[in-house]
């Protein structure tokens, strides 16, 4: 089995060394990357190259995604895979469908890790699955795949995987950037609770500000998420200032 991978981003570099301990993996950007490609034991590749293999992964920003996928469409070969790998899903699956050809599966999925959490290992990490169109037994394949590649497989639907997720990573990298614009640093008179909080500013920090926004603006949950934390962060604000009787 082949790979391609488009976008040589942080999740695609980590993809691209990982996937090539065991797969022929091509890889394409819009920069000029060859010998960092070579590096991570992959090929580079051009568009139509990355497009011609088994399976394809857009790692690219969210609000890139359609104009890549658009570009693909007329690429892929009969029986191909596109697996998406953005941090919301029902926006990626409903691109998908619209300009991906009949020929071509369709999977969607979300890595809950990255480079800075699985830069050694996916061992004990989450990913989760959702099968939009595609074989059962191709499915299955890849599924063993990556279970005995130590993954945690968690398999659902699209809406279901938006919704949890504005409520954990989203709700994350909002109390992170929040931590940021702050001004939050490290400290000398501290607790352990205040630098588990400083782990998550630093976690946070080396993601793009896009890959944010992104998230944000492609999750129709996101809005509904914030408003409930920043109501309650007012509400526990009025409690402390209202003198006690």
């Amino acid at each position: 089995m082949n790979l391609g991978i488009i976008g040589l981003g942080r999740l695609g570099k980590l993809l691209a060394r990982a996937m090539s301990r065991d797969f022929k993996v091509v890889v394409h950007d819009t920069l000029p990357l060859k010998a960092e490609v070579e590096k991570l034991g992959a090929i580079w590749g051009n568009l139509a190259e990355v497009a011609n293999q088994d399976i394809i992964i857009p790692a690219v920003p969210i609000s890139e995604f359609e104009t890549v996928i658009k570009q693909l469409s007329s690429l892929l070969k009969p029986g191909s895979i596109v697996a998406d790998v953005c941090s919301v899903k029902e926006y990626p699956a409903e691109i998908m469908q619209k300009y991906l050809p009949p020929h071509t599966s369709i999977l969607a999925s979300h890595p809950m890790f990255g480079p800075d959490s699985a830069n050694d290992s996916f061992f004990g990490r989450k990913l989760v699955l959702c099968p939009i169109r595609i074989e059962d037994a191709r499915y299955q394949s890849i599924k063993r795949y990556l279970q005995e590649q130590g993954l945690t497989i968690i398999e659902t639907t699209p809406a279901h995987h938006d919704e949890e997720i504005s409520q954990s990573l989203l709700l994350t990298h909002f109390i992170g950037r929040g931590l940021i614009e702050y001004g939050a640093t490290d400290l000398q008179i501290d607790t352990k609770g205040y630098r588990r909080l400083m782990r998550i500013l630093s976690t946070v920090e080396n993601d793009t500000w896009q890959l944010f926004v992104d998230m944000n603006r492609y999750n129709r949950f996101a809005v509904k998420s914030r408003e409930r934390f920043l109501t309650a962060l007012t509400n526990i604000d009025q409690k402390v200032q209202t003198p006690k009787v």
